[in-house]
C-alpha cells in the first residue's frame, strides 16, 4: 500500500479535525485553549521582561555617558618644595591638548570639583560643583546644547547651571539667585572661614538621572578656581571618547599623555558593580521565565494524552486501513505543535505591543493607581523604559517553539505505537 508523504494534506486534515473537535465528539478543545492561553501569556511575559531589562540597561548607560565623563584623569598628588602633598594639574592647558590628541578622544576638558551647600528662600540642599568652560558645558549631551533644558546657556559665564530637581527643591527658576556655601572658603590670619557667594541661575537642565538632577551644579571654570582657592590649578580632566563601550583600550595612551602622577577612573569603574548586578539579574530572570514557558508547554502534554485516549478507536481504524506509525505520529505532533505556534505568535504580538506602547500603558497604570507608582528618587530614572531587541524576541520564540515541539513528541509517539487490535478490542 502506498504511504502518504510526510505532513501531507491528508495528515493535516485529520490533525485540524481533531483540534476543532468538541468534547462530545471526543475532542479536548478546552485543554487546547488552556494550553494556547498559557503559552501566549508565558511568551508575552518573557518578551516584556527582556524588553524592560534592555530598556533599563540602555537608559542607565545612556544617562551615565550623557552627563558624565567617559574617563576622568586626576592627580595622585606630588610633594611641593615644602614637602606638602599637592593634588591637581598646574600645566592643565598643555595637558588638555595632549589628552585631546590621543586617537579616539573627542574632548578633554580641565575641571574643578567641590562639595557645597546651596540655599535659596529658606531651602538648603547639598550639591556637587563642576567647574567647566562654557564650550565644554555645551558639548555635554544631556546637559548642554540639545538637552532637555531651559534658560540661556550663552550666559553661563554670568551665573551657574543647576539640575531641575535641585531647582525645584530650592524653589528657584531662571533669573533668580542662589547662595553657594563652602566651608573651605576665605583664608585669613585667623584661619579659613566659610565662603558664601550668590549666583544667578541662568540655565536649568534635566539629565534624566534623579541623582544628577538633584545634586549637580555647573560653575564657570575661572569662577570655580577662585571660589575653591584653586587658582592656576585644575583638579581633573573630563575626557570623552568616540567608543565608550571600549573605554579600556584608551587607558594606556591616556596615562602616557597625563604624566607620571595621572590616575584614570572610567565610567565602568564607577558603575561596573551595578552593571554586573544587572547582568546577574538578567540571567536569573531569563531562567525563571523559561521555567514559566516550560510549565505552559506542559499543558500540551496533558491535552494530547487526553486526545490520544479519546481518539483510540480512530487510531485503530486508521492503522487498520494502512496508515503508518509515522503518519499517526505526525498527526498528533501537528496537533500539539499548532498550539505552540499559535500561542507563540500571539505572545510575540502582545509582547512587542507592550514594549512599543509602554509609555501610555504605564501612564494608564499610574493614573489608575492614583499616581506615585514610580518614585524616581528610588529608581534613579523617571519612567519605566523598554527597548525591543530582535535578539530577545528571537530567543523567546526559539525557546517557546523548541519546548512546544519537544514535549509534543512523547504523547505523539505513544499514539503512533498504539496497537490497533487493543484499540478496537472493546469497540
Amino acid at each position: 500500500m502506498p504511504q502518504t508523504a510526510p505532513f501531507s494534506r491528508f495528515e493535516r486534515m485529520i490533525a485540524w479535525r481533531y483540534l476543532r473537535a468538541k468534547r462530545a465528539e471526543g475532542g479536548v478543545s478546552v485543554m487546547t485553549w488552556i494550553s494556547l492561553i498559557g503559552i501566549t501569556l508565558a511568551v508575552f511575559a518573557l518578551i516584556a521582561t527582556l524588553a524592560v531589562r534592555a530598556g533599563f540597561r540602555a537608559e542607565f548607560v545612556d544617562t551615565i555617558l550623557g552627563a558624565n565623563a567617559h574617563v576622568t584623569v586626576y592627580s595622585a598628588g606630588r610633594a611641593d618644595e615644602n614637602g606638602n602633598l599637592v593634588k591637581g594639574f598646574t600645566e592643565y592647558e598643555a595637558l588638555s591638548q595632549a589628552l585631546a590628541a590621543v586617537p579616539g578622544v573627542t574632548r578633554a576638558a580641565p575641571m574643578i570639583r567641590g562639595q557645597v551647600m546651596v540655599s535659596s528662600q529658606g531651602a538648603t540642599n547639598g550639591a556637587e560643583v563642576y567647574g567647566l568652560s562654557e564650550e565644554d558645558l555645551k558639548s555635554i549631551p544631556r546637559v548642554g546644547l540639545g538637552a532637555d533644558a531651559y534658560g540661556d546657556i550663552e550666559r553661563f559665564d554670568e551665573g551657574v547651571a543647576i539640575g531641575s530637581v535641585l531647582a525645584r527643591e530650592l524653589g528657584v527658576t531662571v533669573g533668580e539667585r542662589v547662595r553657594v556655601i563652602s566651608p573651605d572658603g576665605v583664608r585669613t590670619a585667623f584661619g579659613t572661614s566659610p565662603r558664601v557667594n550668590a549666583y544667578e541661575v541662568v540655565y536649568i537642565f534635566t539629565a534624566g538621572r534623579y541623582d544628577i538632577d538633584k545634586t549637580r551644579l555647573y560653575m564657570p571654570f575661572a569662577e570655580a578656581q577662585s571660589y575653591f582657592n584653586r587658582e592656576g590649578i585644575a583638579d581633573e580632566f573630563e575626557v570623552m571618547v568616540d567608543q565608550p563601550d571600549n573605554v579600556d583600550r584608551y587607558a594606556a595612551p591616556l596615562l602616557q599623555a597625563g604624566g607620571d602622577d595621572a590616575i584614570l577612573w572610567t565610567w565602568r569603574d564607577s558603575s561596573g558593580a551595578f552593571l554586573r548586578a544587572l547582568d546577574v539579574e538578567d540571567n536569573i530572570m531569563f531562567v525563571i521565565l523559561s521555567i514559566l514557558v516550560l510549565i505552559a508547554t506542559m499543558n500540551i502534554i496533558s491535552g494530547l494524552i487526553m486526545l490520544v485516549k479519546n481518539k483510540g478507536r480512530d487510531i485503530g481504524i486508521l492503522r487498520t486501513i494502512g496508515l503508518t506509525e509515522g503518519s499517526v505520529l505526525r498527526i498528533f505532533f501537528m496537533c500539539g505543535a499548532f498550539t505552540g505556534i499559535v500561542g507563540t505568535v500571539l505572545g510575540v504580538v502582545l509582547g512587542c505591543l507592550f514594549a512599543l506602547y509602554i509609555d501610555p500603558l504605564f501612564s494608564a497604570v499610574n493614573y489608575l493607581a492614583g499616581g506615585g507608582v514610580w518614585d524616581p528618587s528610588i529608581r534613579g530614572i523617571y519612567a519605566l523604559p523598554a527597548k525591543l531587541q530582535w535578539a530577545d524576541v528571537l530567543s523567546a520564540v526559539s525557546l517557546s517553539l523548541g519546548l512546544s515541539f519537544i514535549v509534543t513528541i512523547f504523547p505523539a509517539r505513544r499514539a503512533a505505537r498504539m496497537n490497533p487490535v487493543e484499540a478496537l478490542r472493546y469497540e
